[in-house]
């Protein structure tokens, strides 16, 4: 959708220039309703409305706008990973997020993305204009119960890092080669010439590996060296 100009507010004999923003949602009926919300304010100018995150970050390359009003869920990207394309080119731009997505792992990515609002589409119009609004003033808009769950999930993300940490260093550094081999597929022979060392070797480590990290069999060591982030798959 091409720029749209829009004439400056008066405001006690001042022109000010209207907060122009972004609109990235690709549900036809809900991107139309929130223009209509949007341009209905004094002080509020849509730009575009973008479809997909990579037409988002194409206009964000192209033209200022001060605020991105985004789902989280588009066709090609999360939010999060849009809202860091976005701010890459235009690092001035502020991003608020209206979205159905108000699970932990969305709110929390989009915080860590540089949100300055996340609201769930059941949000009325005052609460988005108020969103728009705060983030083109650089302050922040986000229900408590969905910031709690942002809180929630950090705690535990870095409880795990540390029962994590504390895992892998009781391992040794063969442990680990035979735990990142197992977790590749590796079978006992090939992790024996790999590592050149005997086959009842690699099984007598692979036991260890297994009694350490409290599971029963070769795949749960499998799983766990992916959940360990020892392995990428």
């Amino acid at each position: 959708m091409a720029p749209k100009d829009s004439p400056c507010v008066e405001s006690s004999g001042e022109r000010l220039t209207p907060i122009r923003v972004l609109v990235v949602q690709d549900h036809p009926i809900l991107a139309t309703a929130i223009v209509e919300i949007l341009e209905g304010e004094p002080g509020l100018s849509v730009y575009a409305v973008a479809r997909t995150g990579a037409d988002a970050v194409l206009l964000a390359s192209q033209e200022r706008f001060r605020v991105a009003l985004m789902d989280y869920r588009l066709p090609d990207m999360n939010g999060a990973e849009a809202a860091t394309l976005i701010r890459t080119a235009n690092p001035d731009t502020a991003i608020v997020f209206h979205t159905a997505d108000d699970s932990e792992e969305a709110v929390l990515e989009a915080i860590s993305a540089g949100a300055s609002g996340y609201l769930p589409n059941s949000a009325t119009p005052a609460d988005i204009l108020e969103a728009v609004r705060r983030a083109a003033q650089d302050e922040v808009l986000i229900p408590v119960a969905l910031f709690a769950k942002a809180v929630a999930r950090q705690r535990r993300l870095a409880t795990e890092e540390k029962q994590h940490q504390r895992l892998l260093a009781e391992f040794t550094t063969r442990e680990l080669d035979v735990l990142r081999l197992l977790g590749e597929g590796f079978d006992t022979a090939a992790m024996a010439r790999r590592l050149n060392i005997a086959p009842h070797t690699v099984e007598w480590h692979v036991r260890h590996v297994i009694e350490k990290l409290h599971v029963h069999s070769k795949l749960q060591a499998m799983l766990a060296a992916v959940r360990l982030g020892i392995i990428d798959v």
